[in-house]
Formats: C-alpha cells, structure tokens, sequence
C-alpha cells in the first residue's frame, strides 16, 4: 500500500533551536509527547492495516513511535541505522543563528547536493543511505502485491530526500519541501510509477484507498473519492 514517512515531534533541541543532530539524550518536549500521544488517532481506522514499524536509533524518534507502537497490537518495532539523522559533524549542538553565518550555510541551501558537513557527512551520503533504506524496507514491508502499509519515524532532512527521491527532484530541490515536526508524509513506491500521497500533514492523515490498484495518475487530478 504505501509507507507512513513520520518525523519525530517537536523536541527539546527544536525549541532550542539548536542543531541536535546525533546527540544522545535529546527527548522529546511536552508539545512533542502530545503530539505522539496523538499519533494513532490520526491514522484513524487504518491503523489496524500496519505491519511494522521502523525508526532512527535516536531517543527523539523512540519516544515519538512509542505510544502508537504499544496501540498497534503484535507489529514489530525495527531499528534502523540507516534511518538516523544526518552526522552534522562539527556543527552538532550549535545554535541555528550562528550557523546561517557560515559560509557552507548557502551551500546546505542552495546546492545541498555539494555540502559536506566538516567532520560529518556529505548530504548526497544522507540521500543515497535514506532512499535505499526506505525502498528496502518498503520491498520488505509492502507485501507481494504492495498491499501493506507501513512507518518509518525519522527526521527532517532525512524524510526530505526521500520524498524528493520519489518525485523524481534532484537533491538540489529538496530545501523547496516543508517537513514539520511530527509531520506524515507518503509514499506509495510501484514497479510502475511511484506516487507521492501526502506531505507535512500534519491533522488527519489521508491515505491511499485499500485495495485499489494504481493504474496511473487521474487525468485532470484525483476526485477525492474514497478518502480516509
């Protein structure tokens, strides 16, 4: 059917407005546990429909899956490292203004697909490791008929380069794609056409209808029928 890209909701570091990255220890802020509290009510009725879900090794992620993991009776949890943020290097644990100073600061935005975080990662690294694992997992989860529903919980820049994977953007235009926190995106991936369902919602999540074949996208956009 499709995966549930999840971001993690809002942390301490988000309020901070300082860069987490990898740094163990950064929990989620009081408005980030409401918003996982919230979680499976959003899925609404096709909650029940999934299989498993995966998420980012950090504890930001952990405690945004934890209260739909425990509603969602006998589907497995799987860590992924592949999932993890990106290795920010140097720039882990600075605040956001003081880094917009910095000459690499036009590179992330401009041309992310030359940045090199020092000390870090590369973002084109971030992109490749990201978009194999979900479509990995995807191939794992979806079932042979790709029926199946799924969720992956991890973080911002992470969730886009997926989606500018699936739609079909150079990494350069991933900064044009908006990913809040605790956001629900999806991605429906077809040996014939992958389809990007729905970005930063971040209400009641629309899904897929159940069942229906893809066929192509609908001449003149989609009617809405059979929204959940």
């Amino acid at each position: 059917m499709a995966v549930i890209l999840m971001r993690h909701g809002r942390s301490t570091a988000n309020t901070d407005l300082v860069l987490a990255g990898r740094t163990p220890g950064v929990a989620l802020d009081e408005v980030g546990r409401a918003q996982a509290a919230e979680l499976a009510q959003r899925l609404g009725e096709r909650a029940a429909d999934v299989v498993a879900v995966a998420r980012s090794p950090l504890q930001r992620c952990a405690e945004t899956v934890a209260p739909l993991v425990a509603a969602l009776t006998g589907v497995p949890e799987i860590v992924v490292d592949a999932l993890a943020e990106v290795d920010y290097g140097d720039w882990t644990n600075r605040p956001l203004a003081e880094l917009a100073k910095e000459p690499l600061w036009k590179t992330v935005q401009r041309q992310p697909s030359a940045a090199v975080f020092p000390g870090g990662e590369a973002m084109a690294a971030m992109a490749a490791r990201a978009v194999a694992a979900v479509r990995e997992l995807d191939a794992r989860f979806a079932g042979d008929d790709g029926a199946n529903l799924w969720v992956a919980c991890t973080h911002g820049d992470v969730i886009k380069a997926v989606i500018a994977d699936a739609m079909g953007l150079h990494l350069d235009g991933f900064q044009r794609i908006v990913v809040e926190p605790a956001s629900l995106s999806v991605i429906r991936y077809h040996p014939r056409q992958t389809v990007v369902h729905t970005v930063n919602n971040t209400a009641r999540l629309s899904l897929p209808v159940s069942g229906a074949a893809l066929t192509g996208a609908a001449v003149g956009g989609a009617t809405g029928a059979g929204s959940h």
